[in-house]
């Protein structure tokens, strides 16, 4: 397998799990201790590949509890990863006051590859749809309609509903869960206090993982952790996708944050 579809299958792939919708159910968890989310961030991150910055991320939130919120998350890639291909993507979507998701696009430049792909989430109807567009070939890639529950989360809105939760280790989240593809149900576990060591000094943390891989959303093994601080904003500091090990392992790693 050469650099290019092992850069390919890293980058793209971690756009496609950060950018999955889900839904969301809790076990064992008090509703006196959610949180409200924050009115506006970004968060900066870099994209650690095989022990090099493969790329950068950053991850944007707006919005007021009254009007909804919007998101974006871009990601592109740097020093020699963009020199052998070049990944830039961008991600945004709007949700409800509840933070569920309401439409999605994902703009995709990788290499020669240019897609553009929508999901429109209906409540109403129970149903997502689903159009990517090839852009080189200006044609449809693949469109399709599934059912999905009355309130779904993109993966970033989810991001969220779980910060303003008061999980503690071993109390977990049951996750109706979808791409706009596939429905499924997964769940987040938080599993262990742990300090994170970023560029702006160590965090104390909530380690989470989020069951995504052996045949739940994708078929492939691996796994998904997400390192929340452990305070009141629950940022999220480190970001890791564990692949098989021809892939291996990609960490997004907190290096600024910004808050309004």
């Amino acid at each position: 397998m050469t650099h290019r579809v092992l850069l390919r299958g890293s980058l793209s792939f971690l756009l496609a799990v950060l950018c999955a919708p889900l839904g969301s159910q809790q076990i064992g968890i008090p509703e006196s201790s959610a949180r409200v989310p924050p009115s506006g961030e970004r968060l900066h991150y870099a994209v650690e590949w095989k022990l090099i910055t493969a790329g950068r991320a950053t991850l944007g939130w707006s919005g007021q509890p009254s009007n909804g919120w919007q998101t974006t998350l871009h990601i592109e890639s740097a020093g020699l990863v963009s020199k052998l291909f070049k990944v830039q993507d961008d991600y945004k979507s709007t949700l409800a006051a509840n933070l569920c998701a309401t439409g999605s696009q994902m703009t995709a430049s990788e290499g020669t590859r240019r897609r553009d792909t929508r999901i429109v989430y209906n409540s109403d109807t129970r149903k997502a749809h689903y159009l990517e567009r090839d852009l080189v070939k200006n044609a449809v890639a693949l469109e399709k309609e599934i059912d999905i529950p009355g309130c779904v989360y993109d993966i970033i809105g989810a991001l969220y509903h779980l910060r303003t939760l008061n999980l503690e280790p071993g109390q977990s989240v049951q996750l109706p869960l979808s791409d706009g593809k596939k429905s499924v149900n997964a769940r987040i576990e938080a599993q262990a206090r742990e300090e994170i060591k970023t560029p702006a000094g160590a965090r104390k943390t909530i380690r989470h993982e989020a069951f995504l891989f052996n045949n739940v959303l994708y078929q492939r093994p691996g796994r998904v952790f997400i390192w929340l601080t452990d305070d009141r904003q629950r940022v999220p500091v480190q970001i890791r996708v564990r692949l098989q090990f021809h892939i291996g392992t990609i960490t997004l790693l907190l290096e600024k944050e910004e808050h309004s």
